[in-house]
């Protein structure tokens, strides 16, 4: 590991990767919603780039779940079923538990000091009342919390079960908990790395996914919807 402050190479991103990520966060936020048709054309244009690193990008969320290829029809926006959403909550458990079991076993001092201003942003979100600002902090905690395990491969993982997490909840805010509800949730995650309590963690992680999923389908059309 580089000393702080030591220079090191500057990752070098494919003109595909960036398309991507701009898609994924246009899926995430809802501009690009649940069923949207994706236009080649239109699209290269309004990105500005070229049809080939766009078709290489959308392929990338093809394979990630995310969009889905229809043939002589094009691309489109997943709509999530109810089997999908416990799917994502499912797969979700299992990368964040294992992410806990490995901040449990190195460094709980990085995580708290990493976690504990993710559940600051939460405060003033839920101060505020502001869901969407709740959205991007309660996301802004998971993803900082499989990023202290320190494994690449379950930070991809979470990356993609984010943004059908956050599709989900654009498509169900009715039931989503109350602002001081979901703080809660992550206090008490935090407070069990900060006291080592594994057993706690896991107890709170898994009811943390489990009860989300329920809540979320429990306001879906018995056919699924776009959650």
């Amino acid at each position: 590991m580089s000393a702080p402050g030591q220079l090191r190479p500057v990752p070098r991103r494919s003109t595909a990767e960036l398309i991507a990520d701009q898609l994924r966060s246009a899926i995430m936020h809802g501009s690009l919603a649940p069923g949207d048709q994706l236009g080649e054309s239109e699209l290269a244009g309004k990105l500005g780039v070229s049809r080939s690193p766009l078709r290489e990008a959308t392929q990338r969320l093809v394979q990630e779940g995310l969009l889905r290829s229809e043939r002589h029809r094009g691309l489109f926006v997943r709509e999530l079923t109810a089997a999908d959403v416990r799917d994502v909550y499912v797969a979700r458990l299992a990368v964040e538990r294992t992410a806990c079991e490995l901040i449990m076993r190195g460094n709980r001092g990085e995580a708290v000091a990493r976690l504990t201003p993710a559940v600051d942003r939460l405060a003033e979100a839920a101060a505020d009342r502001d869901r969407d600002a709740m959205s991007d902090a309660d996301q802004a905690f998971h993803r900082t919390l499989v990023s202290c395990a320190g494994n690449s491969r379950l930070e991809r993982m979470a990356q993609t079960l984010l943004v059908e997490t956050r599709m989900c909840l654009n498509a169900m805010q009715d039931v989503y908990p109350e602002p001081r509800e979901i703080l809660d949730e992550h206090r008490r995650i935090l407070d069990a790395i900060v006291d080592g309590d594994e057993a706690e963690l896991m107890r709170l992680i898994e009811a943390h996914m489990t009860e989300t999923a329920a809540r979320i389908n429990a306001g879906a059309p018995a056919e699924g919807a776009g959650s």
